[in-house]
């Protein structure tokens, strides 16, 4: 425990030197910050750490970057899936590679001139994002040759799984949504929350706005919610079929997870399936 909002569960028998062999898997959302070390030779989970209400994640990045030495390995891959709101998703028969800079209109801000292009072929477009300009720098300087991806990108992974269904991805702070019928992605959006209440809020909102079926669909829940918890107990007001999603690597051996519920890291370790 670094803080009282962070968690390192870790392999009492991981050795450092075995980091060449491992991938690094980093998630930047707008309030939380995490990461997992996974030992390709042996398909083993080796480290998660979790720190959720960050307040700053640049500031929470640049600290656990100094302070924390699970960082500093040499990883053999770096995969990261960040938050930012210069984000574009574009149908591939539009996306046009002659037109990239012309996508940068429909940006919130103008943070940083480095465009990062990342086709979803299962869903048919292409995202089109950058990163706040010190994120990126600081991505850079500690993980050269890093992939990144924005931070929907993991649920999109795991809703490429499921015909029909919504995906919620929970922060302590916020929640992702994706909607998927017959296949196709229908809807995503990410929501900042101050508590149940405003889940409450937005949920009803999104309801009246989508169609009447989708109170049938089954929800696939992961990230920071409990089934005795006030957002668990929205969502079984409006849907009958509720279930937690489990990391989907069944190759991957999770011990260390045996004492949490492993929900909570699902979309965290999805970022290897993305990238």
């Amino acid at each position: 425990m670094n803080t009282k909002n962070s968690l390192l569960l870790l392999d009492p028998e991981f050795d450092p030197q075995t980091a060449p062999q491992c991938n690094l898997l980093l998630k930047i959302t707008k309030d939380s910050f995490s990461y997992a070390i996974i030992n390709q030779d042996d398909k083993a989970l080796k480290a998660v750490f979790d720190e959720q209400e960050c307040h700053n994640t640049l500031q929470t990045l640049k600290r656990l970057l100094k302070n924390d030495p699970y960082l500093s390995y040499p990883f053999a891959d770096v995969k990261i899936a960040v938050n930012t709101d210069n984000c574009v998703t574009v149908p591939n028969k539009l996306f046009s590679s002659d037109s990239i800079n012309s996508y940068t209109n429909f940006f919130s801000n103008s943070d940083s001139s480095k465009l990062h292009i990342k086709p979803n072929y299962h869903f048919d477009f292409t995202s089109v994002f950058n990163l706040q300009q010190n994120m990126e720098n600081e991505l850079d300087t500690h993980f050269e040759t890093a992939k990144k991806v924005d931070h929907q990108a993991p649920l999109l992974s795991l809703a490429a799984r499921i015909q029909n269904g919504l995906l919620f991805d929970f922060t302590a702070l916020s929640f992702s949504l994706l909607q998927v019928t017959e296949g196709k992605l229908c809807f995503k959006n990410t929501f900042e929350i101050i508590n149940a209440e405003e889940f409450n809020y937005y949920l009803l909102l999104l309801l009246q706005q989508m169609e009447p079926a989708i109170k049938d669909m089954p929800v696939y829940l992961m990230g920071i919610v409990n089934s005795d918890d006030e957002k668990h107990l929205i969502i079984q007001k409006y849907f009958k079929d509720i279930q937690f999603t489990l990391p989907q690597n069944d190759k991957l051996d999770y011990t260390i997870l045996e004492d949490m519920p492993a929900y909570y890291y699902s979309n965290l370790l999805a970022i290897d399936l993305c990238v």
